[in-house]
């Protein structure tokens, strides 16, 4: 079977089909006045590259995009270009080695002047200098190097074969940036430009007006948005802060905002709130998963700020009598139980979704105090003064636990400490505002990507259905760290040469099944090497108010990926 032949039989791969948009809710643009829209983690940056924050990417999908999105159902759509490319139509190279992307003609941005293949070439460059800390830096991972042969052809070359070519320019986390705006604010530059990562110019539905960070972004209608009578809202209205409970409350029960994103909150506090009659809960499964990274690096307070997180290795963290003793301590089926009810599995996997790469090989559903105690034991952590925390040769079983600020989590929290406590571990506990802990700030000691803590809880998730670029976050080269802003998806600092050979595989391998099976290898090699103990799968749940119309939740990528949809219903 030729390359061509197999890369066209994954249907789960190269699913493609032309946008759909919302049909009888024609009108001027602006028509519906102003929606209201509540994150409880205020963005801090409408710049995705300097974020790897969801709240910060989606805030950002307002205003700039990608070439091709992912729709509510994964399927990849064409958002910037007249379709996407494949094998088939010509798009893609026979021997995989390039994809070309052809413009919609007569695009421009939102201050009128024309978007071209100058500006996507301008994002590859702005990602990929290593000054730069690109947050997003694995989609751009397999690329050689990009080709502007006119003003709406964009070449994307890869430095092998590379049976899928959709991770740079495709989904929320890799839109285009405007070339004219940006070309200042490259490399070391990049945090600096703080009027451009706050007020970027974009092709998106909708402008930035003023943006205040972690607090308010308002924006108004773009007015030269590609689709006519589009958006039907003049302006939004986009608070961050607060908590997951007053934001659900503010649009099921008081009426005060029309969207709420990421109801992180109990069954019951969940249930109470939808009978408030305002508002409607949407969820959907994805590969949202609430995991505890664990470092793979030292964060002693006595270091210097630009060794903590960067001397190796941890002083026990990288022991697997360690890590393997903190995961058999942790009663999942009971964090998903308080936590999330319906909207939660127990999951052992980095990847748990789409169930293709759904890897079967890890156990982890029961708890098993005994054992963990035991695996200390055989590996010579001991209690020899009393005090209830083990040590070996001197170091202490001491750790700082870190997450966000949110109830769910610090109930978490407090069930885990008490559980490692309870097999010989010292634990203090720490939470973080949201906005803060997934802002991205190189100039911040308490944002996820620092690790200035043992270990750290929070969710993440990728954009489409193919893993590939997700699985290239725990790369050696992906590390964040002083010489790149501190920005970098390899938060845990793992570093394993097998699973960069692995992952190497993985990009050039076209087979469908073959893709599967190596995706799998890579996420058991990655938990069972202490990348991380992954705790719950989570369902994405938001609310919009019962007067909003065309919402349709998407946990492939950003939730407000169809903005320009929506419209308020009878008036």
């Amino acid at each position: 079977m030729n390359t061509k032949t197999v890369l066209l039989a994954s249907a789960a791969l190269l699913a493609v089909a032309a946008p759909v948009f919302a049909e009888g809710h024609e009108g001027e643009r602006g028509r519906d006045g102003e929606v209201s829209i509540l994150y409880w983690q205020a963005p801090s940056t409408m710049n995705p590259f300097l974020s790897g924050g969801t709240k910060d990417v989606e805030a950002a999908s307002l205003v700039v995009e990608p070439l091709a999105r992912f729709d509510e159902t994964g399927t990849i759509q064409p958002w910037l270009v007249d379709e996407i490319p494949t094998v088939e139509n010509g798009g893609v190279s026979e021997d995989l080695m390039s994809i070309t992307w052809k413009i919609t003609p007569g695009l421009v941005w939102s201050d009128g002047t024309p978007f071209t293949s100058a500006d996507v070439q301008f994002t590859y460059e702005y990602c990929t200098d290593p000054e730069g800390g690109c947050a997003q830096g694995a989609k751009f991972e397999p690329v050689e190097s990009v080709e502007t042969p006119d003003e709406l052809t964009v070449v994307v070359n890869f430095k092998e074969p590379t049976p899928y070519p959709y991770t740079a320019f495709a989904g929320g986390e890799s839109p285009i940036l405007q070339k004219a705006q940006f070309e200042n604010c490259k490399g070391a530059a990049a945090s600096t430009c703080t009027e451009e990562n706050f007020n970027p110019i974009g092709t998106g539905p909708f402008v930035v007006d003023e943006f205040k960070t972690n607090d308010v972004i308002t924006l108004s209608a773009n007015p030269n948005f590609r689709f006519e009578g589009k958006p039907a809202f003049a302006k939004v209205n986009f608070k961050g802060g607060g908590d997951a409970e007053a934001a659900g409350r503010a649009v099921m029960q008081t009426g005060e905002f029309d969207y709420a994103w990421n109801l992180q909150l109990a069954p019951e506090v969940i249930a109470q709130m939808e009978t408030g009659g305002m508002g409607t809960t949407v969820v959907g499964f994805g590969p949202l998963v609430e995991r505890i990274e664990l470092n793979h690096t030292n964060p002693d307070p006595a270091l210097g700020p630009d060794e903590r997180s960067v001397i190796r290795p941890h002083p026990f963290l990288q022991d697997p009598a360690v890590y393997k003793a903190l995961s058999l301590a942790i009663d999942r089926p009971l964090l998903v139980e308080i936590g999330y009810g319906q909207a939660g599995k127990v999951t052992c996997n980095l990847v748990p979704a789409p169930e293709a790469f759904n890897s079967s090989a890890l156990e982890c559903s029961e708890q098993d105090i005994e054992g963990a105690k035991k695996l200390l034991d055989d590996a010579g952590y001991v209690d020899s003064d009393g005090d209830g925390v083990r040590e070996k040769d001197g170091v202490e079983l001491r750790m700082l636990y870190q997450t966000s600020t949110n109830a769910v989590r610090q109930d978490f929290q407090q069930l885990i400490k008490e559980w490692w406590e309870e097999i010989g571990f010292a634990v203090e506990l720490r939470n973080i505002s949201g906005s803060v802990f997934f802002g991205g700030d190189a100039g911040s000691p308490d944002t996820i990507q620092k690790f200035y803590a043992d270990v750290e809880m929070y969710a993440n998730t990728f954009n489409g259905t193919d893993p590939q670029s997700y699985l290239g976050g725990p790369l050696c080269s992906k590390i964040p760290s002083p010489e790149n802003q501190w920005q970098g998806e390899n938060i845990p600092r793992f570093c394993m040469e097998e699973y960069d050979e692995l992952w190497a595989e993985l990009s050039r391998t076209a087979a469908p099944e073959e893709r599967q099976r190596i995706a799998k290898e890579l996420n058991d090699m990655y938990v069972s090497n202490g990348g991380q103990i992954p705790l719950v799968h989570r369902g994405r749940l938001s609310a919009h108010a019962n007067s909003l119309g065309g919402v349709k939740l998407n946990v492939w990528d950003s939730e407000l990926w169809n903005v320009a949809d929506w419209y308020r219903i009878g008036e």
